[in-house]
Order: structure tokens, then sequence, then C-alpha cells
């Protein structure tokens, strides 16, 4: 059976790869670059930096993509259900076979799209407490340190410290933050916490105040201090914190979260710290105040004292009583001193009588018998005790003398001492002495140790004769 050849196809073959970049090209060569106004959908920020977020109206959806650098310069980013203009290019995504829009800036279509944003986020952040009036506290009124937030170039610096000069000069530390642009939020948060850090009377001194400041701008430019983490730190900030962004008909949430708002940076200086000549002024006023007082004090008292004084009586009056019960206490003196001399003169009369010659000789002759009787019971106490103490002392020899070492000898032992004196108690300590001194009950000898004896002369044997035998 013969086969019959299929005929052959003119349409030609591609690869995967060559349709995927044939769109590609197609799709970048007819939209190059683009502005594409839709609302936001999802947005995913992955861990590298990149942004991922969905553009849509009521009938398509458009992926977007910006990468790392590009979300750095953003002024605003997107955020779910804000209405945008995006700018970009179309792309392909060839492992995932869809199209997407590669953003390089997004603006806000319109202002009205920012301030719905704002407000709706100014709605949460006062759900959560943080512009409640309670938690404002109030500004010091005279602060030794400010703390300055803001770029230091630029009017507002220098507009702050000259206006901080004309009122009353303070010590001013700056912590420079970019004021606009992505940088703005971060910086901004990190410099207030960064004050709120410093230690009290550590090497650099912790403000009493801080001013968060910068001049007049769009809303867009003013847009980092309406960012979720600067209004963070501005709320808990335990420094208090003068809010002065932008010019008084802009307002921005660090306004709310702020102790005090100032509507420009130069009204917020005379905030901080008041007028030095009205305060020398105030103060001289309470010093002539407190003089013109301490016066009419000394003034009015003098007066009541003197009416006081009226009502008392005339001091010959107070004295006069008194005066004459002297008198007549004096008059009574003399009488009274001759009738005391005469009855103690009495007294020594009849005292000086019994002390008669044969009185004082009695009396004496009684104390010499007690004195008598006394000293002989004493010597006859004396004695007894001086007989006892002596029988005592005798039973205490006789103990003494049998118990002593001459009452052995005399039993029949005898002491031996080596040379020098020591007793000696065994045989080996007397081998080993050079000398031997013996003590008996009569008398001491000397004698030499065993060893030192001199050998005696052992008999001489009689020499061999020899056997007759």
């Amino acid at each position: 059976m013969d086969l019959i050849d299929e005929p052959a196809s003119n349409t030609p073959e591609f690869t995967v790869a060559e349709i995927s970049g044939a769109v590609k090209r197609v799709l970048e060569g007819e939209f190059g670059r683009v502005r594409v106004r839709g609302e936001v959908g999802r947005v995913v920020v992955a861990r590298t930096g990149h942004m991922y977020f969905d553009l849509k109206d009521e009938r398509a959806v458009i992926a977007g993509v910006s990468w790392k650098g590009q979300v750095a310069r953003m002024s605003v980013r997107p955020e779910e259900g804000m209405e945008v203009i995006a700018t970009g290019r179309l792309t392909t995504f060839a492992p995932q076979s869809k199209y997407q829009l590669q953003v390089e800036s997004i603006e806000p279509a319109g202002a009205g799209a920012l301030m719905a944003m704002l407000e709706k986020r100014r709605a949460a952040l006062a759900a959560e407490g943080l512009f409640a009036p309670e938690r404002k506290r109030p500004l010091p009124h005279l602060p030794r340190v400010i703390g300055v937030v803001t770029s230091p170039q630029g009017a507002v610096i220098r507009d702050i410290l000259h206006r901080l000069q004309d009122r009353f000069g303070t010590h001013v530390l700056l912590w420079p933050v970019a004021v606009q642009g992505q940088a703005c939020a971060p910086e901004v948060a990190r410099a207030i916490a960064g004050f709120n850090a410093l230690d009290k009377g550590g090497p650099i001194p912790r403000p009493d105040l801080l001013i968060v400041a910068r001049g007049g701008g769009s809303i867009e430019d003013l847009w980092g201090f309406n960012e979720d983490i600067v209004v963070r730190a501005a709320a808990s900030s335990q420094i208090p914190l003068i809010s002065a962004v932008g010019h008084e008909t802009d307002t921005t949430l660090i306004d709310h979260a702020a102790d005090r708002r100032a509507p420009t940076p130069t009204a917020a200086a005379e905030m901080a710290v008041p007028v030095h000549a009205d305060l020398s002024a105030h103060l001289a006023t309470l010093e002539a105040r407190l003089l013109r007082a301490g016066a009419q004090g000394v003034t009015n008292r003098r007066q009541r004292l003197t009416d006081l004084a009226r009502a008392l009586p005339r001091p010959e009056a107070l004295i006069a009583p008194a005066a004459q019960r002297f008198d007549q206490w004096a008059e009574r003196v003399p009488g009274s001193l001759r009738a005391l001399l005469s009855a103690k003169g009495q007294e020594l009369r009849g005292t000086a009588t019994g002390l008669r010659p044969a009185t004082i000789t009695m009396r004496l002759d009684k104390a010499r018998d007690r004195l008598a009787d006394r000293a002989e019971r004493a010597q006859r106490a004396s004695v007894a005790r001086l007989t006892a103490l002596q029988t005592q002392l005798t039973a205490l020899e006789r103990l003494r003398q049998s118990l002593g070492y001459p009452a052995t000898l005399q039993r029949g032992y005898a002491v031996v001492r080596d040379g020098a004196g020591d007793v000696l108690t065994s045989a080996a300590a007397a081998t080993k002495a050079a000398s031997l001194q013996i003590e008996f009950s009569d008398d001491r000898i000397s004698a030499l140790p065993a060893k030192s004896r001199p050998a005696r002369n052992k008999p001489t044997p009689p020499p061999d004769q020899g056997s007759l035998f």
C-alpha cells in the first residue's frame, strides 16, 4: 500500500521567545513614553524596594511597576484608592505573558485627589487619639535651649535665629533635614526622636522646646509633613513642639499633632521666647509694685500700732501700784531685819550655852572609848585571821613535802640528769648523753654512760706448751 504524503504547510514556525520578543518590540514601538490616568489598586512594596501596583478604571486594569531608584525619587507615593497620573513606558513581562507600565513618576490627578487622601489619613490618625487636646503640653516660658528641625539652607533658619536674637537670645541647636522629597519624612522623624533621646546634663544639652519649620510651598512640596511617621514622632515627643510648616494658609497633619501651631517660622520664634525689653519692663513693674506694697504695709502697721496704743492705759498708771507696793515693803524691811537679827542672836546664845568644857570633855571621852573598843575588836579579828592562814600554810607545806620528789628519793629512788641538768627518763637518752649526774637523797655523783667506759682488761691466756703425749 502506497503512503500518500501530506502537503507541506507554508505557515512559518516561531519559538515562544521569538513571539514574546516581537510583541515586546511592537508594544514598545507603538507606545513609547505615555501618561496614564487611573485609580490605584493594590500596592505592594517588595523587600528589594521595588513597588508593584495596579492602575484601573471602570473597565480595565494595567499592572504597574516602579524600580527602587524611581520609588526614592517620588514626591508622592501612591496609595490604594488614590487617583493619579502615572508617567512611564509600556513593556511586557515575558515569564507571565503580560504587559505592564514601568512607572517613572506619579502625580495626583489634581489637588482634589491629594486632599481626599489627606482627609482620609487625618481621620485615621485622629481616631487613634494623636490629635487629642489633652495630649498637648504647655510651652516653657523661657527655654534655655531650643532645637530647630529644618534645612540649613534657605531663609527659614535665618529668620528664626534673627527673631530669637531680637527678642531674647538663647542657645539654638539645629538638626539639618530635607524639607521636601522622599527623604523628608524619615529625616524629620529621626530628628524629633534624636532630640528626645538626648540625656539631660550630657555633652549636648537637651532642648527645652522643639521647632519644626519649613517655608511655604505647594501641597506636594509639603507632603512629607503629612506622612504617618512624622505625625507619630511629633505626637510621641516628650519635648514640647511647635509646628511652623508653610505659610499661614498651609495646613499639614503635623500641625494637629504638635503642641502649638505657628502660622510662619518667624511666628514660631515669637511663641518660643518673650521679648527681652518687655520682660525687663515687667520685672521693673513687679519690683515697683513690691516696693510700694512694702511701704504701704509698713504704713498700715504703724497706723495699726498707733490705734492700739490709744486703748492702752498711761505708763504712769501701770507703774503706780507697783511703786506703791515697793514703798510699803521698803518701810517694812528695816524693822524685819532688826527682828531677824534679834532672833538669830538669841538662837546663837542658846547654842553657845551648851558648849561648856565639861560637856565637850565628856563627849570626847565617849568617843575615845568607842574608838578603843573598835580597835580591840579589830586586833582580835586580825590575830584570828593570821592564825587561820598560818594553819592553812602549814598544811600546804606538809602536802608539798609529801608530794615532792625529795621524799621519793628517801624511799630509795634516784634522778638521772645529763651534763646540762636535764632529767633523763629512758636508757636510750642516757646512752646518748656525754656525761651523767645521779642524784640520791643525800648527794649527787657524776658517771659516764656505758659506751664511754674503757674496756676491762681481760686475763691473758697461758701460752700453749704443747702436749707431752
